[in-house]
């Protein structure tokens, strides 16, 4: 009879992070990368975030691997949005849309005036 090991979480994890710092360099590279190669890397760091539940640790990895944490991102988007964007930016950003559009509302409608100094070539 045999059986099935499943990974530790710790091993789990050393597969996920190694996939991670893979990703980067791949993401990083001034070299063109066969995609093959890239989706390789994408596919199996999709399996190994699986494989680990979301801790302080993965949290920590995917902090100091922003491609690893886009990834992660877009397979858990169903569940959680964009989950690991910063917030405040995407406030402030919304913030500053909001008075740019009040401001343009709140100007009367200035009839298009010609520039002043150019010719239309007529004298």
């Amino acid at each position: 009879m045999t059986t099935t090991q499943t990974p530790s979480s710790s091993a789990s994890l050393t597969v996920t992070h190694v996939l991670a710092e893979l990703l980067e360099r791949l993401e990083l590279s001034a070299e063109p990368v066969g995609p093959e190669q890239y989706l390789s890397v994408v596919n199996h760091l999709v399996e190994a975030f699986g494989d680990v539940g979301y801790g302080v640790e993965l949290g920590a990895l995917l902090d100091t691997h922003p491609a690893a944490a886009e990834l992660y991102e877009n397979i858990n988007y169903q569940y959680a949005g964009l989950c690991r964007s910063p917030l405040e930016t995407s406030l402030s950003a919304e913030r500053q849309a909001r008075q740019v559009i009040e401001r343009a509302m709140r100007q009367p409608n200035q009839p298009n005036q010609p520039n002043k100094g150019v010719t239309d070539g007529q004298s």
